[in-house]
């Protein structure tokens, strides 16, 4: 029984018992161990041998492959411990290239570069002798406020689920285990509030936060899942036997392990109190269908074992997860009796990578208005680059990357990777140019002392390119991350009122934020001269948005959330029905500045050829829907064609549209290309009044919009037959295909 326990957990090597861990409960939850002795039971997991302190990765792979020697010689099996590492947007390591952050990739609309990325960060983190990642969330964005969205892919589950199983695609495709996260609901939390219960209704947990997860394992191959922190109706995740075996495996399925998010087993004691004992929290667990416990030893070790004894937990529990995780360890080779060596030489931040978070970053660029056509900016004008966010390295990076999650507790060492600032990028993108700079204000605080200076730089310059937003960091470090969560969606500390000053200089103002969440624009709207968003762009971030500011990057993003116009009145995103959009039974008005899929370009595109006439179709019918989009500028340039759904009359209540279907679509100048969407009666299926997934007859409008607010073209369908009761065979998504215009 300690053999098969030992499976069970992992063991954090190095993680802090004094209180001073990255994470809040981290000293009260990790306890000190013999790691020799320990290990003559074996051991499921390691956890973050790279992420917890800086390391040369070669080092770090040479130490992996000692403890993994040790391990396997210990035990009597000679079974090696399962290594995992955090990979939220890249390799979370010293020395590793971080890409965008997931919300960027959103923004990209290309499921396809996705893929690519979590191709690359696969091969990187098997070069070094790791076997899973934690990665990537799929939590749907319910509440802008929340720390954890510049972790998320965006408000829609389509877009989340679609771009997000084209990553675990990418890293499977490695020979890496992806970790689905947070199943299920954690965005979802009261207030925006971090570990917050969630008060979700039985059809929006169906509708909206189940499908990417849905998509995840039926279509990306996931091999793993971590429960989730939070609480539904009164049910910890780590604690639902419905929602860990029932829907994840008897329907969906999967046939992979479940993981505990961090300390998640234990929280079932200390904080959800459902269980009175650490053996108690272990049964609860056990029992809804966590196999494994992260990130190390507390509830599954010898409490289990004495408790299993003692007939209080059914050893069937244990043997069920114990064969889970070694068949795991199986198909990844780990029982094929012998350990690669480890490379002599490592590089985590190579040429390709870098490209290809160039690439990311290029494509999630989202340029909101450009109304006097300030930029592309010219060559030789004089340029205030204005902000707190203008030249500082760590602007470009989210709470999960290296440098932000865990280098900031080591100063003495170098950032590791090569981190060009924005006011650095333009100055290599406009040599000609005469640049100034100005801080102006921290990103949070209250002190001014700095506007002065900005604006006389902003009152000598022709432009001002004003660099505000966030400082990602965890629990309450940082504006932006795990556990900063956001009162409201005012720009953080002064910002705003710098953006004020500037404005008022009568210099033209264009606003670039580089945020990990939207923020409230409305007071500034017709006073900016362009508006560039970029969501946290990673290491090539810098590059990526000068080369949109210089016109060098033809701006192709589009908005993965709505920006709101005020910065109350939340939550709100566009999945509404009718009573949760603007109307005349309250003075709030919740709709957006830029809506969901918003985006602007340098080049003009028209769309023609639309072929889609009024049909009927059975409700388990296909029907396609064609048209056509042309560059009509001089440059190149991307479009994203967008396919929403409208329901007029369903049995229970509705959003006014909803996404079922995309194509991004690169044009060169004055090319054409044909888009084809294939749309299948299941993708307009909802949760009815007896809680069953459902296609109904009735009328249905099909639109192709350029955004969730931007329609180009609608057609009426009439599905007609009997009410289908969909199971877990359903069709997820809109085929589409692009060819040359006719």
């Amino acid at each position: 029984m300690e053999e098969k326990t030992a499976q069970l957990y992992g063991v954090w090597v190095g993680a802090a018992t004094d209180g001073d861990g990255v994470a809040p409960h981290q000293h009260d939850m990790t306890e000190s161990f013999d790691f020799d002795e320990l290990i003559t039971r074996g051991l499921g997991q390691l956890t973050r041998s790279f992420g917890t302190a800086p390391v040369d990765p070669a080092l770090g792979a040479q130490a992996l492959a000692r403890a993994q020697r040790r391990i396997i010689a210990a035990n009597r099996f000679g079974v090696p411990a399962l290594a995992h590492e955090e990979c939220l947007a890249g390799f979370t390591t010293w020395g590793a290239t971080a890409y965008p952050v997931p919300l960027a990739w959103g923004a990209s609309f290309d499921p396809g570069l996705v893929e690519e990325v979590g191709r690359h960060i696969g091969r990187d983190l098997a070069s070094v002798g790791v076997h899973q990642g934690l990665a990537p969330v799929l939590d749907v964005v319910r509440d802008p406020r929340w720390g954890r969205v510049e972790e998320t892919i965006g408000e829609d589950p389509y877009l989340v689920g679609t771009v997000g199983a084209a990553y675990v695609k990418g890293m499977e495709s490695a020979g890496v285990v992806a970790t689905l996260k947070h199943f299920a609901g954690y965005a979802a939390s009261v207030g925006a509030r971090n570990l917050a219960p969630v008060r979700a209704g039985v059809r929006e947990f169906a509708d909206v936060t189940l499908p990417p997860f849905e998509m995840a394992v039926r279509e990306g191959g996931a091999r793993s899942v971590m429960a989730a922190y939070n609480e539904t109706d009164g049910v910890p995740a780590s604690a639902d036997p419905y929602l860990l075996t029932r829907l994840l495996r008897e329907e969906w399925g999967f046939t992979g392990t479940v993981v505990s998010d961090y300390f998640g087993v234990g929280f079932l004691e200390t904080l959800h109190r459902i269980a009175g004992s650490p053996a108690e929290a272990a049964d609860a667990a056990l029992t809804a269908g966590i196999d494994v416990e992260l990130p190390t030893l507390r509830c599954y070790g010898d409490a289990l074992v004495r408790a299993v004894r003692d007939g209080a937990v059914h050893e069937s529990l244990v043997e069920r997860a114990a064969r889970r995780v070694l068949l795991q360890k199986c198909e990844l080779g780990l029982l094929d009796g012998e350990m690669p060596e480890p490379p002599e030489r490592v590089d985590l931040d190579s040429r390709a990578n870098r490209a290809l978070a160039r690439r990311l970053a290029e494509a999630s660029v989202v340029l909101l208005d450009n109304p006097t056509n300030a930029l592309p900016l010219a060559s030789d004008t004089r340029v205030a680059v204005v902000g707190p966010r203008a030249h500082d390295p760590l602007a470009m990076l989210g709470c999960y990357s290296f440098p932000s999650h865990v280098g900031i507790h080591h100063p003495e060492h170098p950032i590791g990777i090569e981190i060009p600032t924005l006011w650095e990028s333009l100055r290599a993108e406009l040599p000609d140019a005469k640049i100034a700079y100005a801080e102006g204000c921290d990103t949070s605080g209250d002190d001014t002392s700095g506007f002065d200076e900005a604006v006389a730089r902003a009152s000598e310059a022709d432009v001002v390119v004003a660099v505000l937003g966030d400082r990602a960091g965890l629990f309450g470090r940082g504006t932006s991350g795990e556990g900063c969560d956001a009162a409201d969606l005012r720009l953080p500390g002064v910002q705003g009122e710098l953006l004020d000053a500037l404005t008022a200089t009568g210099t033209p103002v264009v606003l670039v934020l580089l945020t990990g969440r939207p923020y409230a624009l409305g007071r500034w709207h017709g006073r900016l001269a362009a508006t560039v968003q970029a969501f946290f762009p990673g290491e090539e971030g810098g590059p990526a948005v000068a080369g949109v500011l210089s016109g060098r990057v033809n701006p192709s993003g589009r908005l993965p959330v709505s920006v709101p116009r005020t910065p109350g009145g939340q939550p709100w995103t566009y999945l509404q029905p009718p009573l949760g959009l603007a109307g005349d039974v309250s003075n709030l008005d919740p709709t957006p500045l830029y809506p969901f899929g918003h985006g602007r370009s340098y080049t003009g595109v028209t769309w023609s050829g639309f072929a889609a006439p009024d049909a009927e179709i059975p409700t388990d019918g296909s029907y396609d829907v064609k048209v056509t989009v042309t560059n009509t500028g001089d440059r190149e340039g991307s479009e994203v064609v967008q396919l929403y759904l409208h329901d007029p009359v369903a049995q229970v209540t509705r959003p006014d549209v909803r996404l079922i279907g995309y194509q991004r679509v690169d044009l060169a100048a004055g090319e054409a290309r044909q888009v084809t969407f294939r749309f299948h009666a299941d993708l307009s299926a909802f949760t009815g009044r007896t809680g069953r997934r459902i296609v109904e007859p009735g009328v249905l409008e099909l639109r192709l919009s350029a955004s969730s607010a931007d329609v180009r073209h609608t057609t009426r369908l009439t599905l007609t037959g009997p009410e289908r009761v969909l199971g877990p065979d359903r069709v997820l998504r809109c085929a589409t295909e692009v060819s040359p215009a006719d």
